[in-house]
């Protein structure tokens, strides 16, 4: 098991300094983990988030609703959205009723590449040294922090 003292090699003021700077580091950790797993999917984190939020509404919806859901708020999610569609993951949808607006919607393709992602997405890899009720705790001591 880590210990972010040896890691980073540091000594730290108090145990809430070393908290908040275990969560930057395992964060960090994470996204790069993420972006290991993606990378042959020729897709980001953030494109997979959008992906994931499309397929979950069952249906086409705006570009803000889409940013609103986003676990990461992507100032450039318009362009990560770009990146979709020049890939023909998801397609753009003009409002008939307001041509200010746009709706997304995820296509078979998309779908198809998030069939292939779930199917290969680790299971317990980047959580799997702790147990089911450690996991909870450390939901609960997160939403705690927010």
């Amino acid at each position: 098991m880590g210990d972010i003292s040896k890691d980073i090699q540091s000594k730290f003021p108090s145990e809430k300094v070393k908290a908040f700077i275990n969560i930057k580091y395992t964060a960090n950790w994470l996204n790069s983990k993420e972006n290991e797993f993606f990378k042959p999917f020729g897709i980001s984190p953030q494109q997979f988030n959008i992906l994931r939020i499309l397929k979950g509404a069952g249906k086409a919806i705006k570009v803000q609703d889409i940013k609103n859901r986003m676990i990461e708020r992507a100032p450039n999610a318009t362009r990560l959205m770009d990146k979709l569609c020049g890939k023909e993951l998801i397609e753009r949808i003009p409002c008939p009723e307001d041509r200010r607006v746009v709706h997304i919607a995820i296509t078979n393709e998309g779908l198809q590449l998030l069939a292939e992602i779930a199917k290969n997405m680790p299971k317990n890899d980047w959580l799997g040294n702790l147990t089911e009720e450690e996991a909870a705790q450390l939901s609960y001591l997160l939403d705690k922090v927010r």
